[in-house]
């Protein structure tokens, strides 16, 4: 399992509570990219036995192919999804085929979405904007629902793009 010392969510939202949108939007954004890019590059330089320590083998399992083909559309996806567990994304990812570069770009334009809705919850709730925060918590649950509803499906669906793109 991943140990986070501390979740992404909350810090998000605190950094939307102490920062407001803009600058709250800028500095989790850095402070992810950061993160991801520590979890790729160990993962990159230490290899498998190293990844194995911080991700289960069914989780290892379920995502292997993602190391056999670039898959950039299905990464963003990955990256797009709320409640898809990113840190064990970035370790896999690091021991793939895609560039830095290229990884930097794809999860941290799929992370954006998550990002501007944590920020924008942090900032309500210091504002006391609570419709507006019971809007986003409303609209990030139906997105949550939605995802484990059709989980499989949509692994199963990515995982089959991925292969017909491979080809």
């Amino acid at each position: 399992m991943v140990a986070a010392p501390i979740p992404g969510e909350l810090v998000g939202f605190l950094g939307g509570y102490l920062y407001g949108p803009l600058l709250g939007i800028v500095l989790n954004t850095i402070g992810l990219t950061i993160g991801s890019i520590i979890a790729f590059l160990l993962s990159r330089t230490f290899g498998r036995p190293a990844v194995d320590r911080f991700v289960d083998p069914k989780t290892m399992e379920r995502f292997d192919f993602l190391l056999q083909h670039k898959g950039a559309f299905l990464v963003f996806l990955l990256f797009l999804l709320p409640g898809f567990p990113k840190d064990y994304l970035c370790y896999i990812l690091g021991l793939g085929h895609l560039s830095l570069l290229e990884f930097v770009v794809i999860g941290g334009s799929g992370r954006l979405l998550g990002t501007v809705m944590l920020t924008l919850g942090g900032w309500c709730l210091r504002d006391q904007r609570y419709v507006a925060l019971s809007l986003l918590a409303g609209a990030a649950v139906v997105m949550i629902f939605v995802v484990l509803a059709y989980k499989d499906k949509m692994e199963r669906w990515l995982k089959a793009l991925d292969e017909r793109k491979g080809r």
